[in-house]
C-alpha cells in the first residue's frame, strides 16, 4: 500500500464529506496537524463532528473551521482559548459534548481498542452524569461512558518511516497516538520521512498499521499564550 502523499490535500482526496466525525490530535496548538486542518477548511466540507480535546485560537488551528462554520458539534474537554467557540455555542449556532480531560482520553482509546463503553467515577454527581448508566462496585458508583471512533483521524507526528511508523516528540504526542488508533482511516504529517528500518523499533510510538496516509507538512507552530519575565537589572 502506498501510505507516502504528496501534501495534505492529496492525503485527504476521497475520505471527507459532509457529516463526518473527524479527531484532530494536539493539545491546545501544540502537536496539532495544522496542514490537515487547513486542506480541510479549503475543501469547505461541513457539519462536521469533531472530537478534539479543544478546538484551537481564534484565526487558528481548529478555530479556522469554526470561523468558517465547519464544524457542527464538538466533543472536547476544553474550550477556554476561543472567542467565537464562546460566541457560538451560547447562540446556540455549535453543539459541544463536554467531558474531564481523562475521560476524553480514555474513552478515545477504548473507541480504538474496540471497547464500546466503561465505567468511571469521574462526573458522579455531576452534569456530566445525567442520563448515563450507573453501576455500583464495591460499594462506590461509577458513571458508563462510551468508547469514540472516527471517519478520519488526522495526526502530527515528528518522524515517520515509508510504513506509516510515528515517533512524537516530547509533549506534542499528547492525544495523537490515541487518536490514530481510533480512525475508520488515519492520516498522519509529520516533519520527516526516514528510510524504513531507520526508525528504532523501540521509539515507535504508533505502529503503521493504524496508518493509512501520510505527508511531509510545513509548520508554524504557534504559542497560544506566550508570558516574558523581565529581566532583572544587575
Amino acid at each position: 500500500m502506498k501510505k507516502v502523499f504528496a501534501d495534505a490535500q492529496a492525503a485527504l482526496d476521497g475520505l471527507v464529506f459532509d457529516g463526518m466525525t473527524l479527531m484532530a490530535g494536539g493539545f491546545g496548538l501544540c502537536g496539532i496537524p495544522e496542514n490537515s486542518i487547513a486542506a480541510l477548511h479549503k475543501a469547505g466540507v461541513k457539519d462536521l463532528t469533531v472530537i478534539s480535546n479543544n478546538c484551537g485560537v481564534d484565526g487558528f488551528g481548529l478555530g479556522v473551521l469554526l470561523d468558517a462554520k465547519q464544524i457542527r458539534k464538538m466533543i472536547s474537554s476544553y474550550v477556554g482559548e476561543n472567542k467565537e467557540f464562546e460566541r457560538q455555542f451560547l447562540s446556540g449556532e455549535l453543539e459541544l459534548e463536554f467531558n474531564p480531560q481523562g475521560t476524553l482520553a480514555e474513552r478515545i482509546r477504548a473507541g480504538g481498542a474496540g471497547i464500546p463503553g466503561f465505567f468511571t467515577k469521574t462526573g458522579v454527581g455531576t452534569l456530566i452524569a445525567e442520563g448515563k448508566e450507573h453501576r455500583e462496585f464495591d460499594g462506590e458508583t461509577y458513571i458508563m461512558e462510551t468508547g469514540l471512533k472516527a471517519d478520519v483521524s488526522i495526526v502530527k507526528a515528528w518522524k515517520a518511516d515509508p510504513q506509516g511508523n510515528l515517533v512524537f516528540r516530547k509533549t506534542a504526542r499528547n492525544f495523537n497516538p490515541m487518536m490514530a488508533t481510533a480512525g475508520k482511516v488515519t492520516v498522519a504529517e509529520v516533519e520527516e520521512i526516514v528510510e524504513l528500518g531507520e526508525l528504532n523499533p523501540d521509539e515507535i510510538h504508533t505502529p503503521g498499521i493504524f496508518v493509512q496516509r501520510l505527508f511531509v507538512g510545513s509548520f508554524e507552530k504557534r504559542i497560544e499564550q506566550r508570558t516574558i519575565r523581565e529581566r532583572e537589572v544587575a
